[in-house]
């Protein structure tokens, strides 16, 4: 076959696949191959800080503390403005860590450093919210429950910091810590797609 029939066959084939049925997609796959796909991780973590203090004084009120008398109600109102406070700051610090994704420059590995910047923002989330939570509410429970504070704690969904008056300074405690192994850990994630990188742009400087 010549090369005329050959170039004439490929655009016939061309101009089948270029039409609307072939490629109504393509909006969706280059949407998809782009870094903003990962804006909606972000978007939906955004979200759920704003559905969460509601989602936690619902399991409070099925927890039946509103029926154990005054102190519990005073407890529990103070203790969801100070959720609410927290997740407030963790909805804005999602919104705000979304714009940087969004100017990155797109490297060869580029989804492993997005992911990097999702792990580092959750866990500066986790632990801004394990901070504010333990302190403010450990604070206030303690002042109308004592040691009743981990029964609050608990019907918060927050059992794991049962430790009474002292979650007051281990929840900032464990916060802290949260923030930073996360941190480190992006960073290592950061630290090997840069060396990836500067190695395979060594390597094409190299061959030219």
């Amino acid at each position: 076959m010549s090369n005329a029939a050959e170039n004439d066959k490929k655009g016939k084939f061309d101009k089948v696949t270029g039409t609307p049925f072939f490629t109504f997609s393509k909006p969706y796959l280059d949407f998809i191959g782009k870094g903003s796909i990962f804006s909606f991780v972000y978007l939906i973590m955004a979200a759920v800080n704003l559905i969460l203090p509601f989602v936690v004084i619902y399991m409070t009120i099925n927890s039946g503390l509103f029926s154990l008398g005054a102190k519990y109600v005073f407890a529990i109102i103070l203790a969801w403005i100070v959720i609410f406070f927290a997740c407030w700051i963790g909805f804005q610090l999602w919104w705000d860590r979304r714009k940087s994704i969004l100017s990155m420059d797109q490297t060869h590995f580029f989804a492993t450093v997005i992911f990097s910047e999702i792990l580092q923002t959750f866990g500066e989330w986790t632990g801004t919210l394990i901070g504010i939570v333990g302190a403010g509410v450990g604070l206030l429970g303690s002042i109308f429950l004592g040691n009743d504070i981990n029964y609050l704690l608990s019907s918060l969904g927050m059992g794991f910091m049962s430790f009474g008056i002292g979650v007051v300074i281990i929840g900032p405690v464990i916060g802290f810590f949260n923030i930073i192994i996360f941190r480190f850990i992006a960073e290592q994630l950061r630290m090997f797609a840069a060396l990836v990188n500067n190695t395979r742009d060594i390597a094409n400087n190299c061959k030219n």
